[in-house]
């Protein structure tokens, strides 16, 4: 995407300009007289004038070849117009025309045809069914939104176009000025990914904020945003988080669903700061934005009030964040200043007649503490001192630290005109010390995700000619839900130790093969109509002798067809029998947008009652697989409690590793899961009881 041709053209054409004020080439047209840096023409074949400014029949007939194009002319003239202004040597379009893919097949069909035609004319395109742009730098408004943002650092994108009027307009609310403002709209050509590049690189950004329903291609995504975090900040609002939402999504913009699972991993990986909402996603950007990056997580709180002070401890450490412990030199040298009953401990209880000296005094004394590494300071409104002093008194120190702080003023009315005045100092005001703690948070992680090793994935020797083989097999005969067998054959080749054991079809053979492997032996039937083996008899442990074993064979050909009838038994599996350890569940699922989805839980009665489970899209480092597991409520029966031998975790890591790669490697595979891996106390122990692999439709 070439961002100078957008945002600062040296020639601009709206297609559509129309003196009618209920037309939207009436509203870009009108906004576009703001613009400083260029000419503007007005192209309508009906006028000669239109808003005092004389109009072109056609962009052939236009003094020049225009930079950027404004589309304003219905849906189904919008194609032509592309292709022909691509023979002209017009380069970017910016389509605001509706009708596409939100309006039904024919939209879509109409959207593709526009797609196509923009790559055949070598146009690039921001939409259609776009709000439209602006460049608040230098007054470009090739929009139908209203005023131009105040100008500033912060560039803004969203998916949604009457979102877009709402979010800039927050903006200037909260004095967050804006440097380039993009609606996406459809996302027929750019999408995402490209705007994020390009803002990159934009000198006017220096964090980029926006709100996303769905992502064109997760891989790609995942690989640049992650490269781009790196340099500037990206705070992101994903909606359609409920299947309500994710279908309202998808029909406001025809795009693909995926989990809501897969979002948050993706943006772990990539290092973007995911917002709740809307007013989160101004909060977030405030503290990015304005203010230094925490180096911990230990957190003062100064306050003029005891309750308040409560409230910021408890939003701190509710949050995963620590108080500061003060050093004592900074409490004796707060001691030196405060009065009788205000406390030199965190929180700091400057009292209720503290005045706009005793807070600054008390910040910059506060901040100074090495063991502090970012400050919340609290105000409830007292009659002794107003809050403009105070948060005067607060600015004058701030734009010294190299520390964040971030204010809350208890009130309303009474507190505007102070956190007006703190938010046009760039000092973050927020309206409740939990919000704030929430930025703070949010800040903290960032730092941990900058300060950390760049992902390197390392690829594991693996046998890929053999599960190759097992897939093109399944293929040949039409069939997805591998055999159990396969299934392990397929993890065995990718390094997952299984069970040794043997294919039967008759008792006689169960028993040979018994033999062969030890007593006591594990029979599981192989029929493809059975997928829950326990529930009907399909599964015998602990079978000491031949008798067992017969009598085994012959009860699962008696009984399993009466439970599932229908159901043809190929044979049995006999499999040796494993000793004790931890049984886990590991698992991957192909995400429609972001490939391969791995899930790792406590098997065993946990993952009925607790339902612990974390998830990590692929590939996956061995540090990412050990976090993986270290973030599950169960981690510490795995690591070993109250003098239980803990096991081998780092072979459940190895293995998720083994099963991203697996996932990478072959797009065939759908699903995958290993219920139970158990996992034993030495490395080595550790071994794939069961498994099931799943493969995708063929297309």
């Amino acid at each position: 995407m070439n961002l100078q041709r957008f945002f600062s053209p040296r020639t601009v054409a709206v297609v559509g300009a129309s003196a009618d004020p209920g037309k939207v080439g009436y509203a870009v047209f009108h906004n576009l007289q703001s613009y400083r840096d260029g000419t503007v023409y007005g192209v309508n074949p009906r006028a000669e004038e239109i808003q005092g400014q004389p109009t072109w029949a056609n962009l052939a007939s236009l003094p020049e070849v225009p930079e950027l194009i404004v589309v304003c002319i219905p849906a189904e003239g919008v194609p032509a117009l592309i292709r022909s202004a691509g023979r002209l040597g017009v380069k970017a379009a910016v389509v605001i025309s509706a009708g596409f893919e939100e309006a039904g097949d024919e939209g879509v069909r109409l959207g593709r045809e526009l797609a196509s035609a923009g790559r055949m004319a070598g146009v690039e395109i921001i939409g259609p069914n776009t709000l439209g742009i602006i460049n608040a730098r230098n007054g470009l408004n090739a929009s139908i939104g209203g005023a131009l943002p105040l100008p500033g650092e912060v560039a803004l994108v969203s998916q949604s176009g009457a979102l877009c009027t709402g979010l800039v307009d927050l903006a200037t609310a909260r004095n967050v000025g804006l440097s380039k403002v993009v609606s996406m709209g459809n996302k027929a050509d750019l999408d995402e990914t490209d705007y994020l590049e390009a803002l990159s690189d934009d000198d006017d950004t220096l964090l980029i904020a926006g709100y996303l329903e769905a992502i064109e291609d997760g891989a790609r995504f995942i690989r640049r945003a992650s490269r781009i975090a790196r340099k500037k900040p990206i705070i992101l609002v994903k909606a359609g988080n409920t299947a309500a939402g994710a279908r309202a999504a998808s029909i406001h913009t025809g795009g693909r669903a995926s989990t809501e699972v897969a979002y948050d991993c993706a943006f772990r990986i990539a290092g973007i700061v995911r917002a709740s909402g809307i007013e989160d996603l101004f909060d977030l950007t405030q503290g990015l934005a304005w203010q230094p990056l925490p180096r911990g997580e230990r957190v003062a709180v100064i306050t003029n009030a005891g309750g308040a002070g409560t409230l910021g401890a408890d939003a701190v450490e509710s949050r995963g964040m620590e108080l500061a412990e003060l050093s004592q030199g900074t409490r004796d040298a707060l001691a030196a200043f405060l009065p009788r009953g205000a406390s030199d401990m965190n929180p700091v209880d400057l009292l209720g007649d503290a005045d706009a000296d005793r807070y600054s005094q008390a910040l910059a004394c506060v901040a100074a503490d090495p063991g502090v590494d970012a400050v919340l300071v609290l105000h409830s409104p007292q009659v002794v001192a107003g809050p403009l002093e105070i948060a005067r008194s607060i600015v004058s120190v701030v734009r010294d630290l190299d520390k964040p702080v971030l204010v809350n003023f208890l009130g309303a009315g009474s507190v505007a005109e102070a956190a007006a005045h703190l938010q046009a100092c760039r000092v973050p005001h927020y309206t409740s010390p939990e919000r704030a703690a929430q930025t703070l948070r949010a800040m903290a992680d960032h730092r941990a995700w900058l300060a950390a090793p760049e992902r390197t994935i390392r690829r594991i020797p693996v046998n890929t000619n053999k599960v190759r083989k097992i897939i093109k097999n399944y293929r040949r005969q039409g069939l997805q839900d591998m055999r159990e067998q396969d299934a392990k054959a397929v993890l065995e080749a990718y390094g997952i130790a299984i069970p040794s054991g043997a294919f039967a079809t008759s008792a006689e053979q169960a028993v040979a093969a018994a033999d062969k492997l030890g007593y006591p032996a594990v029979m599981k039937v192989v029929a493809r109509e059975v997928t829950l083996k326990r529930e009907v008899g399909g599964v015998r442990a602990g079978l000491g002798n031949a008798r067992e074993v017969e009598d085994a064979f012959d009860l699962m050909q008696l009984r399993i067809p009466r439970r599932v009838p229908g159901a043809h038994i190929e044979g049995v599996l006999i499999e040796e029998t494993h000793g004790e350890g931890r049984e886990v569940i590991l698992g991957m699922t192909r995400d429609p947008m972001f490939g391969p989805m791995l899930k790792f839980g406590l098997g065993g009665v946990y993952v009925e009652v607790l339902e612990d489970f974390t998830f990590h899209l692929a590939p996956i480092t061995l540090a990412e697989a050990m976090e993986m597991l270290s973030s599950t409520k169960t981690f510490a029966l795995l690591e070993g409690v109250r003098g239980q031998q803990g096991v081998d975790v780092e072979s459940i890591a190895a293995c998720l590793q083994r099963i991203a790669q697996l996932g990478v490697d072959f797009p065939e595979i759908a699903e995958l899961e290993i219920n139970p891996l158990r996992v034993g106390q030495r490395r080595g122990d550790t071994v794939a009881l069961d498994a099931s692999i799943t493969l995708s439709p063929q297309g």
